[in-house]
């Protein structure tokens, strides 16, 4: 890989081999193979897929998406061309990435989760991320990753369904993320993403109504960071599973920060908006520099390690 000075950043996820431990988030720029090449161009470790689902989905009508002061509102509804029309893309895909492929998958029931997994998963995708924590869609996501004992369905069904690794996206709109992720794990999670984006609203004061079409939407960027860094430390004290940090990570400190809290990975959503897609590049190198500066080998080395120092 051309983008780096060693093989310090090198990352084994659950059998995935990543040329370093940053990856691109759900739902961020994940529609077509050609985009997903460029950002594993740009620098990305492995790329994950919007959320697909059984049927295609309209989404909601705009506005979508409100700028706050530390990121972003969204409620996008969840838009997709529906899983047969989307396996043209992973196929495609396949045949032009050099990372690892990771399909974010949603359903309205453990047998349509199960289906969507299957068929994303024969067409080529080398692991699956439930998502189970969408909070605006009624349904789907949060309501599902709010219930332990439905989420624990949800696993197991698509656990039975696909011989990939398969990773659940956790919310943390619960009372204790590290509860839920126990289920996830018990159900067989191979991996854990944590977060999703936090539950939010915008008003505007002049016509006096929430801005968003749906009203409320899903937080992500810098604000989220602070309680995605707790979500990954409480999870890590809990669970032996591999976890993904992701929540408002704009540069090499706050990577390097979900890491020692218990992260093998991270994601980038949020901030390829504000930065480009430049921004795994810059990333990476000060990981690197940070890891040389501080005399380790691996990045490996300092997963989890503010609990043992």
């Amino acid at each position: 890989m051309k983008h780096y000075l060693s093989g310090r950043l090198n990352v084994n996820l659950v059998g995935l081999r990543l040329a370093n431990p940053t990856m691109l988030a759900s739902g961020i720029l994940g529609y077509s193979a050609e985009t997903l090449e460029s950002i594993a161009e740009s620098g990305a470790g492995a790329v994950v897929t919007k959320s697909v689902g059984l049927k295609p989905q309209k989404g909601y009508a705009n506005p979508t998406v409100v700028q706050a002061n530390c990121g972003l509102i969204n409620a996008m509804g969840l838009p997709n061309s529906g899983i047969d029309e989307f396996v043209n893309e992973i196929r495609l895909a396949k045949t032009v990435l050099h990372a690892p492929l990771v399909v974010s998958v949603f359903g309205f029931s453990e047998e349509e989760y199960a289906t969507v997994a299957k068929k994303a998963a024969e067409v080529g995708a080398d692991a699956i991320e439930l998502n189970v924590s969408c909070p605006h869609v009624k349904e789907t996501g949060s309501e599902i990753g709010q219930n332990p004992e439905i989420l624990a369905k949800v696993v197991w069904n698509v656990k039975a369904a696909v011989d990939k690794p398969v990773f659940v996206k956790l919310s943390p709109n619960v009372t204790d993320i590290a509860d839920i992720a126990e289920s996830a794990v018990k159900a067989g999670a191979d991996a854990l993403t944590a977060i999703n984006t936090v539950k939010a609203i915008a008003i505007d004061t002049e016509t006096f109504m929430p801005i968003l079409s749906n009203k409320r939407g899903g937080l992500s960027g810098p604000a989220i960071k602070p309680i995605a860094v707790r979500c990954v430390y409480d999870i890590y004290e809990r669970v032996k599973v591999p976890i993904i940090g992701c929540g408002g990570i704009t540069n090499w400190r706050d990577a390097i920060e979900f890491l020692l809290a218990g992260a093998s990975a991270i994601q980038i959503g949020t901030a390829i908006a504000i930065k480009g897609c430049n921004v795994f590049k810059t990333i990476t190198h000060g990981m690197e520099a940070y890891l040389k500066r501080k005399g380790f080998k691996s990045v490996n080395e300092i997963v989890g390690l503010s609990h043992h120092s």
